[in-house]
């Protein structure tokens, strides 16, 4: 049973460098299990979902990048804001073709510069409308959709577009699409998941982008602490460790066990070490309790060394729906 039941909207952010766009895909498989039909989208032209999965760039033309176990696929969507313009300008004035002739005088970067606002609702409204787009039998042609949306710093603004053109145009197609869209991310049909590490800076900037997407009425949905670190200590010696007490003779014995040199430089330096990394176990404990707070369901996933390959974004997904994600 998942825990999103009826979210047709998942969005993953998180700060530069948590991973987000790698738990973005995981979930994008992870919902596409039992033969679901998912599409993934990114918006910030960095061609990152087509290295995770080894494919070619993505560009405007959605299409599959993955399959998943039970017969379920996920189809990949750069979203590129001089597309959506002509898309919209096409949809919505009928310009056709006049559209692509206003690009080459720069319409696009001239109106998308003057008017920051207008870029965002370009870039959501196509996954907007992905979210409702329905085939012949009157069927949604995607069980969901995944946005791997801008970093925390930004994604509350990115996200609440009514405000963001308000002050563009109060009625005509500008104002009606920015409302549709405001209708979809403030409804039960969206989550906003945020991805942190079990570090200072991560986890306090999830915090404080949670409560602004509280503030803006934005549906939070789980906290993914990605990279976790499996603990090298038990509650014991972690805490002879932090007191600077593990016994030296234990510690060589270990070495020798292991056919390994155990000169006293090294039995010291490995102290050393424990006590370090006694001290990440505590702050990592502290930061565990600060997302506890947020009373949010959380997910774990493993650091991996080796980095991460088409391989291993099938083996997060299939923790992230072990643990409910989907």
């Amino acid at each position: 049973m998942s825990d999103w039941e009826g979210v047709r909207l998942h969005v993953v952010t998180g700060k530069g460098g948590t991973g987000k766009t790698t738990v973005a895909a995981a979930l994008a498989l992870a919902l596409a299990g039992d033969g679901h039909k998912i599409l993934l989208v990114e918006v910030e032209e960095r061609q990152g979902l087509a290295h995770l999965f080894d494919v070619g760039p993505l560009d405007y033309t959605e299409r599959r990048i993955a399959s998943a176990p039970g017969g379920g696929e996920v189809h990949g969507l750069a979203v590129d804001a001089r597309e959506a313009m002509h898309e919209y300008l096409a949809i919505f004035y009928r310009l056709g073709r006049a559209a692509r002739a206003l690009d080459k005088v720069g319409f696009v970067e001239f109106a998308t510069t003057i008017a920051p606002g207008l870029r965002d609702v370009l870039l959501t409204g196509k996954t907007y409308e992905a979210t409702r787009r329905k085939d012949p039998q009157g069927e949604f042609q995607y069980d969901a959709v995944v946005l791997d949306a801008p970093p925390t710093g930004r994604v509350t603004r990115f996200l609440d577009v009514n405000t963001s053109v308000s002050s563009l145009a109060r009625v005509g197609p500008i104002h009606r699409q920015a409302t549709a869209i405001t209708s979809l991310l403030h409804s039960p049909r969206t989550a906003v998941h945020v991805v942190t590490l079990l570090e200072d800076m991560p986890v306090q900037e999830t915090v404080d982008t949670i409560e602004e997407l509280r503030q803006a009425r934005i549906p939070v949905g789980a906290v993914v602490i990605n990279q976790v670190r499996q603990p090298h200590l038990d509650d014991v010696h972690q805490q002879a460790a932090r007191a600077g007490e593990l016994d030296p003779e234990l510690i060589r014995a270990g070495l020798s066990a292991a056919a390994l040199p155990d000169s006293a430089a090294i039995v010291e330096r490995l102290r050393v070490e424990a006590a370090e990394h006694a001290e990440r176990l505590d702050a990592e404990r502290a930061a565990r309790a600060s997302l506890g707070a947020l009373d949010r369901p959380t997910y774990n996933l493993p650091r991996l060394p080796e980095g991460v390959d088409p391989t291993a974004v099938y083996e997060l997904a299939e923790m992230l729906r072990e643990q409910g994600a989907a």
